[in-house]
């Protein structure tokens, strides 16, 4: 997702819980995330190229440095940690077919968008989930505005550009996506809850 929503999913989620300072470095972590260096053989921090299951495993990891971290007197790195563990939970929504599956569920009016269930299991689990694949140079040539109308009609219905909810300019299932990204937030912030002591948990938060 671009820069605006990775900020408005991660505030809308944690600012009730977290300080200013922890809520900003947490914010900074997650955003790098999309520099150049993790944009190329680094599918699993993005679930880009089908990267389900590698995706899956990252933030596991992620989670279990946050744990880490907060088992010794350290904590910067437990916020950069948990930074970038809910970029590629956002990027799940924004980046996979999930939320086309989930719609797919009802054959008159969909539900609103804050009622979408981001961890439903059979969709999680499902064959049919998968990603856009990265076609090098067009995917890259899309986000050149004059270059993107070309890049539309030489890339297949799998690519990234064709699959990606980013931004509003995807259509309707972009507010599912923002919607589940910010519910899956507060998910990564609820396990956290329940496997960190009542004192690293306050330290965390730095409340």
């Amino acid at each position: 997702m671009l820069t605006q929503y990775h900020i408005e999913m991660t505030r809308a989620a944690l600012s009730p819980y977290f300080s200013e300072r922890a809520l900003e470095i947490i914010i900074a972590a997650n955003l790098r995330q999309d520099d150049l260096k993790n944009q190329f053989g680094h599918d699993e921090i993005h679930y880009d190229n089908n990267a389900i299951a590698k995706g899956d495993r990252y933030i596991i990891e992620q989670r279990g440095y946050v744990i880490a971290t907060l088992l010794s007197p350290g904590i910067l790195s437990a916020w950069i940690a948990f930074g970038r563990l809910l970029h590629t939970a956002q990027d799940f929504y924004s980046h996979t077919n999930y939320v086309t599956l989930w719609l797919e569920q009802f054959d008159e009016t969909p539900p609103p968008p804050a009622e979408i269930d981001p961890l439903q299991m059979d969709l999680v689990k499902s064959p049919r989930l998968h990603s856009g694949k990265i076609y090098l140079p067009m995917d890259a040539l899309a986000f050149i505005p004059f270059l993107r109308p070309l890049a539309l009609r030489l890339l297949p219905k799998d690519s990234h550009t064709w699959m990606n909810l980013d931004s509003p300019r995807q259509g309707a299932k972009f507010p599912y996506a923002i919607a589940a990204g910010t519910k899956r937030t507060e998910h990564e912030f609820d396990l956290l809850r329940k496997l960190l002591t009542p004192e690293m948990l306050a330290r965390f938060m730095d409340k």
